[in-house]
């Protein structure tokens, strides 16, 4: 059957127009909507065929032709049919949509990182050359880009369907979801898990930029301190450096280089150092003791907002070596020790 371009893409722009039917904007978009075409045909032609057989029984052994009762006798070919079809439909949608999951859920290795902070009621999204963003997304087309989100406060979903993504956004927990724009435009985002009084004005703009514009836009954007800056200025106010300096006997492990890597803890285990290792062992530093050192680091549960969380982990991520953590605790011991002027005396 041959469909003229001109009524296919009076259809496309009908269903775009009339929000049946999101925009198909990134690269996981036609792979999720051939699955969900398929479970709709196979949904319609089972409604099909069952309300066809209804209606013919219904006909065929109506009272008036049949006023007694006959006995109809089973068909062990007719029962496997109806065992084997639906078994092997559901078969392959649970394989089609398992395959989709990986794809969707495991995002490339060269997947630029965005951190997303839901609260009540606005999206925050920090990039990590320290642009920061309100209720606004901007990403260039053409290169994987993966959200690292987490709610400050309640359970939200971050979701644009025209890139057929949603992701549930916890408190307390890091969730990721990645993407791939196609077309440059503005795309609808939105909170899609009722979050309180002002969940429906939770909403936001995405926009999709050609790469060009999109380094034009962070440099016009950018706030001249990346979250990795920042970070490393929250790890010196809050004496971090003076604990973690990488020397020997000092009364903290090395973060040099410890991001990727597996850690041995006291209890015996062992664990994969990643972005939620690092949030929870700043958070909860007695239950990630590392092996050879004493439960001595403090809690800063309710010290530290999300915001900064986000950028000590950012900070220790990009450890490399311990010259700058030694630099900064010179620093602030330099501060503490030099003589004040007293009020009124001129140095």
């Amino acid at each position: 059957m041959h469909i003229s371009p001109v009524l296919w893409q009076f259809l496309v722009k009908w269903l775009n127009a009339s929000a049946l039917f999101p925009r198909e904007a990134s690269t996981i978009a036609p792979y999720a909507d051939a699955l969900y075409f398929f479970l709709l045909l196979i949904t319609v032609v089972g409604l099909s065929v069952v309300g066809a057989l209804i209606f013919g029984f219904a006909i065929r052994y109506r009272k008036e032709k049949h006023p007694v009762a006959v006995q109809v006798e089973g068909s062990t070919l007719l029962e496997a049919t109806w065992t084997i079809i639906p078994l092997a439909l559901f078969l392959i949608c649970f394989v089609w949509g398992a395959l989709l999951y990986f794809r969707i859920y495991n995002p490339p290795t060269n997947a630029m990182n965005i951190y997303v902070v839901g609260k009540q009621w606005m999206w925050k999204a920090e990039h990590q050359g320290g642009q920061h963003e309100i209720n606004a997304l901007h990403v260039p087309v053409g290169r994987p880009v993966q959200l690292t989100m987490i709610s400050q406060d309640v359970f939200h979903s971050f979701s644009v369907p025209d890139f057929r993504i949603k992701r549930e956004v916890i408190p307390g927990r890091y969730s990721t979801v990645w993407f791939q724009a196609t077309t440059p435009g503005t795309y609808h985002l939105f909170c899609t898990q009722y979050c309180g009084t002002n969940h429906s004005q939770m909403i936001g703009e995405v926009t999709a930029m050609t790469p060009d514009d999109f380094q034009k836009w962070l440099q016009a954007s950018t706030s001249g301190m990346s979250l990795a800056q920042n970070g490393e200025r929250l790890f010196a106010s809050m004496g971090c450096n003076a604990c973690h300096t990488g020397t020997a006997g000092s009364r903290g492990p090395n973060l040099a280089g410890v991001y990727g890597s597996k850690l041995q803890l006291t209890n015996g285990s062992e664990v994969l150092v990643n972005d939620a290792y690092l949030r929870d062992a700043i958070l909860n530093p007695s239950e990630h003791v590392t092996a050879g050192y004493s439960p001595i680091m403090p809690t800063y549960q309710g010290q530290v907002s999300e915001d900064g969380l986000i950028d000590l982990v950012e900070y220790i991520k990009g450890l490399n070596s311990n010259y700058r953590i030694q630099q900064t605790l010179v620093t602030s011991q330099s501060d503490q020790t030099a003589p004040t002027t007293p009020a009124g005396v001129k140095p």
